[in-house]
């Protein structure tokens, strides 16, 4: 059962996450042009679609890493610890900064607004880089990693 629970947790990851990461990381290229530019639009409003849908999909990764965690008997080690707040940080900065900024982007495109939405992104994406270094090295791990 754990190898499962390990298998559909980083499934969820690499699947919903990664997309969320490159979508996320187009978005705010497509939103620095006039209002007029059709094409740039559409492909903005795609791509808010995609993080939309795929921060729904993305619950899974914490549910079965939890649970992974709670199989292997880690749930209080520190590097588990560590990457729960880095998860929930990121999920926070998805949902409170992120998308309602591409919303408004789609709405008003502002060449300031998207700087501040990339720079949110690049933050976004590299709490996950350092979830992903937790997950792997796992400080105080006897793997010998």
């Amino acid at each position: 059962m754990t190898k499962f629970l390990l298998s559909v947790h980083v499934l969820a990851a690499i699947l919903a996450i990664g997309p969320i990461a490159v979508a996320a990381s187009m978005f705010p290229r497509h939103t620095r042009g006039p209002a007029e530019e059709g094409e740039g639009r559409q492909t903005a409003a795609v791509l808010h679609r995609i993080c939309r849908a795929y921060t729904v999909l993305g619950i899974a990764v914490p549910v079965f890493g939890v649970a992974t965690g709670a199989r292997l008997g880690v749930l209080t080690d520190t590097w588990l610890l560590a990457s729960i707040v880095l998860t929930a940080a990121a999920a926070a900065l998805l949902v409170v900064v992120i998308l309602p900024r591409q919303q408004r982007l789609l709405g008003a495109p502002d060449r300031a607004a998207s700087a501040r939405l990339a720079m949110s992104t690049g933050v976004f994406n590299l709490l996950w880089a350092i979830v992903v270094v937790l997950m792997i090295v796992r400080p105080g791990s006897t793997t010998g990693a």
